[in-house]
């Protein structure tokens, strides 16, 4: 394997997910604005102990990634301090006629080429495949993984919204491990309990989370990672809540005055508090809130808080 001047198990619990940096998603140039609010919620993370800046080329059409290389570049004492991922494998309207996912080589490796250009750096610590690609022929893939690899234009190889037959298949093909999973999982999408729960039970083909993909993960030492981890403010909006929604955002008021920590901290305590060791993808664009949100690595959260938070977000007791 090749040496790494950074390992992966140095990386942070939580992770900052770059999906609305770069002024949004549209056209517009890049700003001075942009620029220095990335620079501002990369030092908040680092302040706040999160060391890993999560990436796709897609996010605002190539933006995001855009900005934070102009960030890095003016003040690489960050980029030491950092790791990068950025995802591959989707194509979007406009930027292409049909939207869909490509994991052909040529498609790859211009996509990798292109995202190590708006970065501005020779490397990816973790290189993530985005979306699995249904024509995807994965000896040709795997090739021009292996080769890139072997290049040192990667660290790592990670997915992203895969499912256990999937990395396998993958697996077998290629000369480095696959060392991360995105998904998404949440207190919102609890679809990953869900289908721990609901074994023989006809209601477990409504989970909508990939059967049997947490175990395997866990037991292969993959790590995962979850998108949409805050639930995009949905449990801190009491006034617009509603439902079982709007009961669990109550409770988690509650339970807030109890640690001592914010209704969207205990959002997050609450799926790490899964022994899968999750690592939750928070996206906020206030620095305010990214430093709520970490308040959950302070949490011990008790086992009855955490079944008493599920069950309010289910409308029933476990089964």
């Amino acid at each position: 394997m090749i040496p790494l001047k950074k390992h992966i198990s140095d990386t942070s619990q939580m992770i900052y997910g770059c999906m609305h940096l770069g002024g949004g998603w549209n056209s517009n140039p890049i700003s001075i604005e942009d620029e220095k609010l990335t620079q501002q919620i990369i030092e908040t993370c680092i302040d706040c102990g999160i060391n890993v800046i999560d990436l796709a080329d897609i996010y605002t059409f190539g933006k995001a990634e855009s900005v934070v290389g102009k960030v890095l570049k003016k003040s690489p004492q960050l980029a030491e301090k950092i790791y990068i991922q950025s995802k591959v494998g989707i194509k979007l309207k406009p930027q292409h006629s049909i939207s869909q996912y490509d994991f052909s080589p040529e498609y790859i490796s211009s996509a990798i080429d292109a995202s190590l250009s708006r970065l501005q750096v020779e490397k990816l610590d973790v290189l993530f495949l985005h979306r699995p690609d249904p024509l995807v022929e994965v000896t040709a893939l795997s090739n021009t993984l292996n080769q890139y690899w072997q290049e040192d234009r990667f660290g790592y190889l990670a997915v992203s919204n895969m499912h256990a037959g999937q990395i396998a298949m993958l697996e077998q093909h290629l000369d480095m491990p696959i060392i991360a999973n995105q998904l998404e999982m949440s207190l919102l999408h609890h679809g990953f309990v869900e289908d721990g729960i609901t074994v023989n039970m006809a209601i477990n083909s409504q989970s909508g989370f990939p059967r049997g993909t947490l175990e395997y993960c866990m037991q292969k030492g993959i790590q995962l990672q979850a998108w949409g981890a805050a639930a995009r403010g949905q449990f801190t909006d009491t006034q617009h809540a509603d439902g079982n929604i709007a009961k669990t955002a109550n409770l988690l008021l509650e339970l807030a005055e109890k640690y001592q920590v914010s209704a969207g901290a205990l959002v997050i305590a609450w799926l790490m508090r899964h022994p899968a060791n999750i690592q939750p993808v928070i996206g906020s664009l206030k620095p305010q809130r990214i430093r709520d949100l970490t308040q959950a690595k302070t949490v011990s959260m008790s086992r009855d808080d955490w079944y008493q938070i599920l069950q309010t977000r289910r409308g029933a007791d476990v089964p």
